[in-house]
């Protein structure tokens, strides 16, 4: 094989492999956006089915936002629902977890019970949601108060399949607990101005 004949082969190999290269790196960015974990879809339907429940106690003056992304200091959290009116502003965390929980108010960690079709249990540990929504409370307020809003700001968890291992006054178990939670403080003592800025801030 000639000198040429070579540069031209390895040339063509070489383009050939790039393209491949090139063929993969799009296909990968394609899937990884599109595809979806078991526990992200369940995340996702939880938080549809929640957003559903908690808009059927709002009332006109209150201003909903759902995945609200909050970054103060390099502290960095989403928040899945922010409901926002006169009595002040208030985080909803979702939890879609099946299965048997057990655990405690102060406990870092809790544990998840599931059973499968074949009748095998399998454990698994989670993240204490109520630790999870006070973090996410206290930095929606440094974060607010930055820029001048001092503001009451509570926090709930709402387990959608209702199998929270514990009662507590941050977990939400019916509509009406929804409503009194958001609603419970008679006057208003926000501003609607007050609210719109809020409002502004968090989108």
């Amino acid at each position: 094989m000639s000198y040429m004949n070579t540069f031209i082969f390895i040339s063509m190999g070489a383009a050939a492999f790039i393209v491949f290269i090139a063929a993969i790196v799009i296909f990968w960015r394609t899937w990884d956006k599109t595809y979806e974990t078991p526990r992200d879809r369940a995340g996702k339907q939880g938080e549809r089915k929640a957003a559903e429940i908690i808009r059927q106690v709002l009332r006109e003056e209150d201003v909903f936002l759902t995945n609200v992304h909050i970054n103060y200091k390099g502290k960095i959290t989403e928040l899945d629902n922010v409901i926002i009116n006169g009595s002040g502003v208030f985080i909803i965390e979702v939890k879609n977890y099946r299965g048997v929980l057990t655990g405690g108010e102060e406990d870092y960690e809790w544990t998840k019970y599931k059973i499968s079709r074949g009748g095998n249990t399998y454990e698994k540990k989670v993240r204490n949601p109520i630790k999870q929504v006070k973090r996410q409370v206290y930095i929606l307020s440094r974060f607010l108060k930055y820029y001048g809003m001092n503001v009451w700001i509570d926090g709930y968890v709402l387990f959608i399949n209702n199998n929270s291992p514990i009662h507590s006054n941050m977990v939400l178990e019916s509509f009406k607990e929804i409503d009194q939670a958001v609603h419970r403080r008679p006057g208003s003592r926000l501003s609607k101005q007050k609210v719109h800025r809020i409002k502004e801030l968090l989108l």
